[in-house]
């Protein structure tokens, strides 16, 4: 694919009023961290002012209204504090949308984390709640071959936020990457979707708004609260991520 790129970003959620407030909605996160992994490529063919054009799409609130698929390259699902196995009619627009882009051949799927579930659940694997708990803050994936050869590292230190899983590897996709945790870390395939379980668009700022904030309504106890905030500031590869996702646009 040669561009530029036209990406919709799904917004599957609305980020607390905080995180809003300094950095906008997940479109505006995303639109700001796609251009930033064009421009650190150095590819001279794909510049982030021109070649990364972004539109957002709130599916929860306007739940009828999506890209037409004529009308864009790739389509981006964002993380959700919604569980992507609900049955809630939103949900099922979206299941039924991503299934529309999957059976074709042009437009790209990018999925994060809710995301990253949703494209799993529209491949027709099961997604749940995982019995072994919660992932929070900056935590190792470790790597396929194939997950070293697309991202271009051998391992991966990268933002959590998440308890619900893809169980199973869809038929016809590649395994990036696993965890402690979670055995579908990352899914891959070539020319139709890349997806991480994981957040590279959160920052130390945007995880220790969410720890705190979900500590306060009881979702998290003490213990595990406090281990996940003294990790919310370690280094992080989410810019490592957007690289690949913007290397995946560029596949032939």
């Amino acid at each position: 694919m040669r561009p530029p790129f036209r990406i919709a970003v799904l917004e599957c959620d609305t980020p607390l009023d905080e995180v809003v407030k300094e950095y906008g909605r997940y479109g505006e996160i995303f639109e700001k961290l796609l251009k930033q992994g064009a421009d650190e490529l150095g590819q001279p063919d794909v510049a982030s002012s021109k070649d990364i054009q972004v539109t957002k799409w709130d599916v929860v609130e306007k739940e009828d209204e999506y890209p037409e698929l004529d009308n864009v390259d790739a389509v981006l699902l964002t993380g959700s504090k919604h569980n992507s196995f609900d049955d809630k009619s939103w949900i099922l627009k979206l299941v039924e949308f991503t299934r529309k882009v999957l059976a074709q051949d042009r437009v790209r799927l990018i999925g994060v984390c809710f995301g990253h579930q949703i494209i799993g659940r529209a491949m027709d694997v099961k997604v749940g709640r995982s019995d072994l708990g919660w992932e929070l803050a900056v935590l190792p994936m470790e790597l396929t071959g194939k997950g070293k050869e697309i991202f271009k590292q051998g391992t991966l230190n990268y933002h959590q936020m998440h308890r619900d899983i893809v169980y199973e590897l869809p038929q016809g996709v590649e395994l990036l990457g696993h965890s402690t945790l979670c055995n579908v870390q990352s899914m891959y395939a070539k020319g139709r979707l890349i997806t991480v379980q994981g957040h590279p668009e959160f920052n130390e700022r945007i995880m220790t708004v969410l720890l705190s904030a979900r500590h306060d309504q009881g979702i998290f106890d003490d213990e595990l609260y406090e281990k996940s905030m003294r990790r919310a500031g370690s280094a992080h590869d989410g810019l490592v991520i957007t690289q690949a996702f913007v290397r995946f646009l560029l596949e032939d």
